[in-house]
């Protein structure tokens, strides 16, 4: 059974329309917002997948993605992400 991606669409800098892909979203106890990471699928000039994160509304059916502007925020998201990414090496490794 695969999972459902999420996907949502959002229009970029230069006006055209981008579907985005919805990678994990969290409450954080510290802040007591919740937060979403996606990407758009593009890569950097070293290949890595692109990733953004915005604070958004659960409750809300039109969501509007608000900025994360505190360091102490980005140093939440990152350090969920980095759990993320070492949880899916372990299960990589237990799988071979």
């Amino acid at each position: 059974m695969m999972e459902e991606k999420m996907t949502f669409k959002i229009t970029n800098d230069e006006g055209k329309e981008v579907e985005c892909e919805v990678l994990f979203t969290f409450e954080s106890d510290e802040t007591g917002k919740n937060y979403m990471v996606y990407t758009d699928n593009t890569t950097d000039e070293e290949g890595n997948t692109k990733v953004y994160a915005s604070i958004y509304n659960p409750e809300k059916e039109d969501q509007v993605l608000q900025p994360i502007e505190t360091d102490k925020e980005w140093t939440i998201i990152e350090t969920v992400l980095n759990e993320l990414q070492e949880e899916a090496k372990k299960e990589g490794n237990e799988q071979e």
